[in-house]
């Protein structure tokens, strides 16, 4: 299972707040990046057959069974710098980050 912030969980709802009312919050794994694998974030009105949809905190998020392989115990937590503000992924799993902090790889 994945853990939300309170600094991740206010910026999915004001994220939200801008999109259409029964949207869910898609966290995917794709293949590609730095080291391998990337984390994709984005808001997405259709539930697949191969997806679970988790109530996190009043968020529901959408993950499909193929990333849950890739993000058991992964905190998402999001922050604000000098250079703006983003998503921030812990994945206990990775056992290498790319210096951008979407892009990560496992041991397979």
């Amino acid at each position: 299972m994945i853990q939300l912030s309170l600094a991740a969980i206010n910026e999915i709802k004001r994220l939200k707040s801008k999109q259409q009312p029964n949207i869910f919050f898609r966290l995917q794994i794709k293949t590609g990046g730095c080291s391998g694998l990337f984390y994709d974030i984005a808001f997405d009105e259709i539930v697949k057959v191969e997806d679970q949809v988790f109530d996190l905190n009043m968020i529901q998020v959408i993950i499909d069974n193929q990333t849950l392989n890739y993000i058991k115990g992964l905190k998402l937590d999001y922050s604000e710098d000098l250079m703006g503000g983003g998503f921030r992924f812990y994945n206990p799993l990775a056992i290498s980050t790319c210096s951008c902090g979407n892009s990560f790889s496992i041991i397979q």
